[in-house]
C-alpha cells in the first residue's frame, strides 16, 4: 500500500497543472467575486451515468452551483479524507445559509469505472452526505470527461491481479450555475472551513 505521504508530491504537481491551465488560457471573466479557476478552460459537457444508472450530462445540473471531486471508491487514503472535508464543509454552510445551499449540487466523478459501478457509487457517497451523487459510465465516457476537466488519472497495478491503485489528480472543484469553472482547493489546503467559505463567498 503507498503511504499518504509519498502520493502527495504526484498529487500536488497535478495540482500545479490546474494552476498552469488557469495561467495560460483565460476567457472573459464574469460579474461579481473572482475565483483562482476563473477563465480557465476546464470542465463542460459531458455524457456518463449516476449511481440509480440514469443517463446525466453538463445539462442535468443547469442552473445549480457544481462541488466536484474525482477520485475512486477504493482509494485508500485520500479520496476519503478529501470527501470528508467536503461533506463537513458543505454541511456548515447548509447550518448557516440553508437556502443556499439548497443552490449547491456535490459531485463525486470517479476515475475508477471498472470497479466504481453506480450500486457501488451509492453505498459510497451515502457515508459522506445525503446529497451528494456519484457518476460513472463506460471507460471511454470517463476517460472523455476527464480530460474535458483537465483531470490526471493513471492507474498502478498491486501485486495481485485487480489489487490497483488510482493516481489522480487531488482537488475540490466549484463551478458556477452555467457551469464555468470558479476556484478550487486542494491538498491541505481543502478544510472543511476552507470549502465553507469557498461557498459562502461564491453561491448566492
Amino acid at each position: 500500500m503507498i503511504r499518504r505521504q509519498s502520493r502527495w508530491p504526484l498529487l500536488l504537481v497535478a495540482a500545479g497543472l490546474v494552476l498552469l491551465v488557469v495561467a495560460l488560457i483565460q476567457a472573459p471573466r464574469r460579474d461579481g467575486p473572482q475565483g483562482n479557476l476563473e477563465g480557465a478552460a476546464v470542465g463542460g459537457d459531458f455524457a456518463l451515468v449516476d449511481e440509480d444508472g440514469r443517463p446525466v450530462s453538463h445539462r442535468s445540473f443547469a442552473g445549480r452551483w457544481r462541488l466536484m471531486y474525482f477520485g475512486y471508491t477504493f482509494c485508500p487514503d485520500v479520496c476519503p479524507v478529501d470527501l470528508g472535508h467536503l461533506a463537513r464543509g458543505l454541511a456548515q454552510f447548509e447550518t448557516e445559509w440553508p437556502e443556499r445551499a439548497l443552490k449547491v449540487q456535490p459531485l463525486f466523478v470517479t476515475v475508477d469505472p471498472e470497479r466504481d459501478t453506480p450500486a457501488v457509487l451509492k453505498t459510497f457517497t451515502a457515508a459522506f452526505h445525503p446529497r451528494l451523487v456519484g457518476l460513472t459510465g463506460t471507460p471511454e465516457q470517463v476517460k472523455a470527461t476527464l480530460a474535458t476537466f483537465r483531470i490526471h488519472a493513471s492507474r498502478r497495478e498491486g501485486a495481485t491481479p485487480g489489487a490497483y491503485l488510482m493516481d489522480h489528480t487531488a482537488a475540490l472543484y466549484l463551478f458556477d450555475p452555467e457551469g464555468r469553472p470558479v476556484a478550487f482547493l486542494a491538498g491541505p489546503e481543502a478544510t472543511p472551513e476552507a470549502v465553507r467559505d469557498l461557498l459562502a463567498r461564491f453561491v448566492r
